[in-house]
């Protein structure tokens, strides 16, 4: 499976945020300073310059807008100006993101640290998380607000950049969009968790899992892979990037492989998605939030875009499991392909697909696993369950596309 660390490392996950949701005013507001503010403010940026014009950044996740503003354009990137009332919700990579990455912060203990913190005794599970982190990445969240309305500093922009911008709201209380005392969403968006690997097969011998180069548009004929990849694995690379692993390509030199311009075709596909691989990476130093503290070098080497890909049953099917299947983040995904699937429509794609997989095996009486044992060819029940899926609205494959259909450049 392909990682973006050379070496295994389970402490560096991709970033996770509590969002809220802040309100447009036509009245100065005035907050007091959190007394966590200042060890925070070290972090918080507008990343890059389109964004130091805070409407932008105010309409990118915008959830209300009940007056229409005037049509404005930055960088491009068309919409309306904010009028008094809009309401925005804000999830923001230098700002509400919380990005631990060692052994003295993580968010997801290791089985190790499970194991020393007594949770995997008999009773001892309290959720497998670090609640310390769990409560700075509250006030940094907190803290990303405050900055946004008072503060001064960017961290990734320099001196001279960010100005007070007091005409917005903090929304707060029972009947605010989170249904907080204190404005944050109930539970942080995490971004990447726990994740099964599924059960060894024809070309897995050691479980399946989507990886990076099923799905990624990346050019893997470059230098740099050359330089990291023994002569022998680049080869083996260019052939699985030709989908001609069964050897009948065997007899060319790499020069002569032309690598297919799609993503991985999975006889067994249950649903489907399309999304960059996107990273929130960890940050290098204990305390995501500390001063000079920077993102893990080399932690978003895989991101980039990706070509409309598939989700093939085999990543629900846990490995000694028969009787449960997994969805949403949890499915059978390398750490870079993660990065793709992670996002929530196709989490709901790989939960109806689930669902209707399960209703489908208790109906004809077998377990899931059974549905894949004539793969590569596809059985007739598969093909039925197929079926109910695409009757159902939950399609396993997208239009005109195909094994005929090599580039999927120009998909639309």
């Amino acid at each position: 499976p392909s990682s973006s660390s050379v070496t295994p490392n389970p402490y560096c996950t991709q970033g996770f945020t509590y969002t809220f949701a802040m309100e447009k005013t036509e009245e100065k507001q005035s907050y007091p300073m959190p007394e966590f503010y200042l060890n925070h403010a070290h972090y918080y940026s507008y990343e890059r310059e389109r964004f130091t014009d805070f409407d932008l950044l105010f309409t990118y996740r915008r959830i209300l807008s009940p007056n229409r503003g005037k049509p404005n354009a930055i960088s491009g990137i068309y919409h309306t100006t904010p009028t008094v009332g809009d309401i925005s919700m804000q999830n923001w990579t230098w700002g509400n993101d919380y990005r631990p990455g060692t052994a003295q912060d993580n968010l997801i203990y290791t089985r190790g640290q499970l194991a020393a913190t007594g949770q995997l005794e008999p009773g001892g599970w309290l959720g497998g998380l670090r609640i310390a982190t769990l409560s700075k990445a509250e006030d940094h969240a907190l803290g990303f607000f405050y900055w946004i309305v008072a503060g001064t500093t960017d961290s990734q922009l320099g001196p001279g950049v960010k100005e007070p911008l007091p005409y917005y709201r903090l929304l707060t209380g029972n009947d605010s969009p989170m249904g907080t005392a204190h404005g944050l969403s109930k539970y942080p968006y995490i971004r990447e968790g726990r994740r099964i690997i599924g059960r060894p097969s024809f070309a897995y011998p050691d479980g399946f899992v989507i990886s990076e180069i099923d799905i990624s548009r990346r050019n893997f004929q470059t230098d740099y892979y050359r330089q990291v990849l023994s002569p022998d694995e680049y080869r083996r690379l260019q052939l699985i990037l030709a989908s001609q692993e069964n050897g009948l390509a065997f007899d060319k030199s790499v020069e002569q492989i032309t690598r297919r311009q799609r993503s991985t075709i999975y006889p067994d596909a249950v649903g489907i998605g399309h999304y960059a691989i996107d990273f929130h990476p960890c940050m290098e130093e204990p305390g995501p939030e500390r001063c000079g503290n920077r993102a893990k070098p080399g932690e978003g080497r895989g991101s980039g875009q990706a070509y409309p890909f598939q989700i093939p049953l085999r990543a629900l099917i846990p490995q000694k499991v028969d009787n449960m299947l997994v969805a949403g983040k949890g499915i059978a995904t390398s750490h870079i392909a993660a990065g793709a699937y992670r996002v929530h429509s196709f989490e709901w794609s790989s939960g109806a697909a689930a669902g209707i997989t399960v209703n489908f095996a208790l109906e004809k009486g077998i377990l899931p696993y059974q549905l894949l044992e004539e793969l590569p060819q596809v059985s007739e029940q598969l093909r039925a369950l197929q079926q109910r899926l695409n009757d159902s609205g939950n399609p396993t494959a997208f239009p005109n596309t195909s094994i005929f259909n090599e580039s999927w450049d120009e998909w639309r």
